[in-house]
């Protein structure tokens, strides 16, 4: 959904010096798209990811008078605009979920399809990798991050196999996991819904990268980074992020005045303007052509006030 994206951001992209952020930068493609629709725009970019920033550091390598690339995490954005002295931003766009980098490199352990290390962090450099949470989490916690995270129905029938199997050999490699799933699962529920092992592993990559927490800070910093006029941009890919996304908008676009005032206040009018009516899908033609675009929902929002204290 690049155009969708580009169009959303563009009329807040138009003026000598616009700075526009993307969030989850990858190996670059839409920064490049954005540096290249907006000649005169500034780019700073973030990515958790440091094989994506020497990858997408090559690809932007003819814009790199106009971009900052940053190795950050996307809830750090208020410390990155501070540091680089940028006190409001014109354009923010996240592109949430795994990128198709660390879904291709099988090393990474992302992809139930292949089988290799159980490991899934964005950045390699820190935190517990998927196997650690496997091998070390207490039952009820894991059961809790499958219902809460993988929306996962048989949540207990998986983990009950999970703790029998770890107790004779810890977790380390994908292929036995996806195994063990597609044994405990009753045969309903292996007919629904493609590979019966997305939903475990989407739930232990948002664990690991602590995805949900990081979002739920970085959608309203990133909202407050924006002058008025500018825009926001948001592509996700499961429901939760998505409802994370829809209440901070819905939260900002609304009317916050007690019932019955005869004049509202500054301080309780919309701080936003909806760019969407409810959600924006891909096209046919565009899952068609890139099948990981079907879960795809875009939302978009204006800055039209500033805060009020």
């Amino acid at each position: 959904m690049l155009r969708p994206c580009l169009d959303m951001l563009a009329p807040a992209l138009t003026e000598p010096g616009a700075v526009v952020v993307d969030c989850t930068l990858g190996l670059g493609g839409h920064s490049e798209a954005l540096l290249t629709r907006f000649p005169e725009a500034r780019l700073v970019a973030l990515d958790r990811d440091t094989e994506a920033l020497r990858l997408s550091g090559e690809r932007l390598a003819p814009f790199k008078d106009r971009t900052d690339l940053v190795h950050a995490v996307y809830d750090e954005l208020p410390d990155v605009l501070d540091r680089l002295g940028i006190p409001r931003v014109q354009g923010v766009l996240f592109d949430l979920g795994v990128s198709s980098m660390q879904l291709d490199e099988a090393e990474r352990g992302f992809a139930y399809a292949q089988d290799a290390p159980l490991d899934m962090r964005m950045d390699q450099t820190t935190g517990v990798s998927a196997a650690e949470v496997l091998n070390t989490y207490p039952p009820g916690e894991l059961v809790r991050i499958l219902r809460a995270y993988g929306e996962e129905k048989q949540a207990k029938r998986i983990v009950s196999a999970i703790v029998r199997e770890r107790e004779k050999e810890p977790f380390s490699n994908s292929a036995r996991l996806v195994e063990l799933i597609r044994d405990a699962l009753p045969q309903a529920a292996k007919r629904t819904g493609g590979n019966p092992a997305k939903r475990t592993f989407q739930a232990l990559r948002i664990e690991v990268n602590g995805e949900l927490a990081v979002l739920e800070r970085a959608i309203p910093a990133a909202v407050k980074a924006l002058a008025v006029g500018g825009r926001i941009a948001v592509l996700s890919y499961h429901s939760l992020e998505d409802r994370l996304v829809k209440q901070v908008f819905a939260a900002g676009a609304a009317n916050t005045a007690p019932p019955g005032l005869p004049v509202v206040p500054e301080r309780y009018q919309p701080r936003l303007k909806l760019l969407t009516r409810g959600a924006e899908l891909p096209t046919e033609e565009e899952v068609a052509e890139n099948r990981r675009a079907a879960p795809a929902r875009l939302r978009g929002a204006e800055r039209i006030r500033e805060d009020v204290e």
